[in-house]
């Protein structure tokens, strides 16, 4: 069997889960129930972002869970219109104010908006503010190879994660190798395609080797995510959903199974067709 850690550590030496729990569109008294159920629940990494408009709710579920605050990783994601340096400071510190917290474990910048070219600026807020204690990683999200390389030969620093779109109709094996020539971690946002009707949950392929392996089509989604190196971000409501998506670490995917998942990847799989050198995140 393949052996997968439930936890991975990054180059600057925080570990962190191999699977983390999404948190787009959960807010107020429901988001706050739901994310105390995902840590009930196992989960220990927490995503977030400033424009989910939820950091408040992350940090009051944190609060309110028996899992001590230094057992969890925290992250949260800077948004477009505040990329100058100034206004990046302050946002991260209304992060933490919203979400009553001291420190964030992982902070990334959301988008690159390169039509705006304040992305450099963007960075530099963010290895200050880990300078400064407010985070502990720093990391991006959405970066291109060309967008990576600008941040890094200009600061010398080089994120701890890079978060992207990555399903089976989109597997970024080219940006996942760049990741990796880097020695940065590649997270994945909306693993499950955004749970389209139409999109992989559904997909014939998948559900055949979901049968196959006695396994849900979304546990067989995780696992190859995992197998393939990268750590995904899931989000359920639902507390069995919850906990099956943590049970994928009992079985492994042969690699005539991984091979087949790939080819049903697309040349430009991404679901709204977010390019990052097009898409504009305020």
């Amino acid at each position: 069997m393949v052996q997968i850690r439930k936890e991975r550590t990054l180059h600057d030496g925080l570990t962190v889960p191999s699977i983390g729990f999404g948190t787009a569109h959960v807010k107020g008294q429901v988001g706050v129930t739901t994310i105390m159920s995902a840590i009930e629940n196992g989960f220990r990494l927490i995503d977030s972002a400033f424009n989910y408009e939820n950091e408040g709710a992350v940090g009051e579920a944190v609060r309110r869970s028996s899992v001590p605050r230094e057992q969890l990783v925290i992250a949260s994601k800077l948004p477009g219109r505040h990329h100058a340096y100034s206004n990046a400071v302050v946002t991260i510190q209304e992060s933490l104010f919203r979400a009553r917290l001291d420190y964030y474990d992982i902070y990334l910048i959301h988008w690159p908006n390169p039509k705006q070219g304040l992305f450099l600026e963007a960075w530099q807020a963010l290895i200050d503010a880990k300078r400064w204690g407010l985070v502990r990683s720093i990391g991006v999200s959405n970066f291109l190879p060309e967008h990576l390389d600008k941040i890094i030969n200009e600061t010398g620093v080089t994120p701890s994660i890079n978060q992207n779109e990555l399903h089976p109709y989109f597997s970024q094996a080219e940006q996942r190798a760049y990741d990796d020539k880097l020695g940065i971690v590649t997270q994945a946002w909306s693993p499950f395609g955004r749970g389209r009707k139409d999109g992989v949950l559904t997909d014939t392929h998948i559900g055949e080797i979901a049968e196959e392996y006695g396994k849900t089509p979304a546990q067989i989604i995780l696992r190859w995510q995992l197998q393939l190196g990268t750590l995904p971000i899931v989000k359920s409501s639902s507390a069995k959903r919850q906990l099956e998506n943590l049970e994928v670490f009992d079985f492994s995917l042969r690699d005539e199974t991984m091979s087949a998942i790939n080819t049903l990847t697309k040349a430009d799989g991404r679901i709204d067709q977010q390019n990052p050198n097009e898409y504009e995140e305020f």
